[in-house]
């Protein structure tokens, strides 16, 4: 019997296509943005130099969303995690092009950065757009945002803090609206699912979905005072 089973992940290593501007992106700025995971507590205005409300992004793709919502709001710093190193690139070589400086990324499982690296209490914010649904139900057991990942997001919620989800899977929508509803240090901020905020903008696969008639869902709960 395996003493150390392995972790289930909620993601699949897809190198994709990794550009040579994504590439030169990678190698010239991850000095610059990049945090390397480490199994300890980051302090946060540090890593930012400066002190500023912190949010949480996991899994930012391509980081479109990202840089966007980063430069919408100068005044916030942007952590992002993401596996996929043709997304880090692409997001790295946005940053530069927009001349942003409130993100800073870290590429590696979200669930080991969360657990090991962000202090608790110490967030004003996370983001989970468009998580992996696994669709299928024998792989539901893949999926991110479970009971156990979200009582450990919550916890590094500051109060007042929020979760904002968002998906265009029906079923996993209502999955993790349910879920959510199941943490008690956390409260909904609307009777179900929320309209899009503004704050969240649309990218250009979830327009073409909506132009085909595809649902988007969002969630925002909040953390209560303690």
């Amino acid at each position: 019997m395996n003493a150390h089973p392995r972790p289930i992940r909620s993601f699949v290593l897809r190198q994709g296509r990794f550009s040579p501007g994504q590439h030169r992106a990678y190698d010239e700025l991850m000095p610059r943005f990049g945090i390397a995971f480490a199994p300890s507590p980051l302090d946060l205005d540090a890593a930012f130099g400066r002190p500023a409300p912190k949010i949480l992004e996991i899994g930012f793709g391509m980081g479109e969303t990202t840089a966007r919502i980063a430069a919408e709001s100068p005044g916030n710093d942007y952590l992002g995690v993401e596996v996929h190193t043709p997304g880090v690139g692409a997001l790295l070589k946005r940053l530069q092009e927009q001349a942003l400086t409130n993100v800073r990324v870290v590429q590696h499982d979200a669930v080991e950065v969360v657990r090991e690296m962000i202090p608790d209490d110490s967030l004003a914010g996370i983001h989970v757009f468009f998580p992996d649904p696994w669709p299928k139900k024998r792989h539901h057991k893949r999926r991110l945002l479970q009971p156990a990942f979200i009582q450990l997001l919550a916890s590094r919620l500051a109060p007042g803090g929020y979760l904002h989800a968002a998906t265009d899977w029906q079923e996993y929508a209502e999955h993790i609206l349910a879920t959510l509803s199941n943490e008690p240090s956390l409260a909904n901020r609307h009777p179900g699912f929320a309209e899009r905020p503004g704050s969240r903008p649309q990218t250009k696969f979830e327009q073409r979905g909506l132009r085909l008639g595809h649902g988007t869902w969002d969630i925002v709960f909040e953390k209560k005072p303690k």
